[in-house]
């Protein structure tokens, strides 16, 4: 289990979408709950969110899944 903040599914520093990813869940169920959580604990959540920031890595940049065709002309099919 390589639990990493998410790129892609973030809203503020992307531990919902990192943790919802990992456990199988829908991001926007976790968010839900972890709102009503920190309202319902006194701002607990909040500490916990804020440490979980701090504490779980970045998730790394993906590669770009293509090569442009401008900088490698030979590989266009149209020329």
């Amino acid at each position: 289990m390589q639990l990493r903040r998410s790129n892609e599914d973030c809203r503020i520093a992307g531990v919902c979408g990192g943790l919802a990813g990992e456990l199988g869940l829908s991001s926007s169920r976790l968010r839900l709950v972890w709102v009503l959580a920190t309202i319902f604990t006194a701002f607990a959540g909040l500490v916990l969110y804020l440490a979980l920031w701090y504490l779980i890595p970045k998730e790394p940049p993906r590669e770009p899944g293509f090569k442009s065709a401008v900088l490698q002309p030979w590989k266009n099919p149209r020329l």
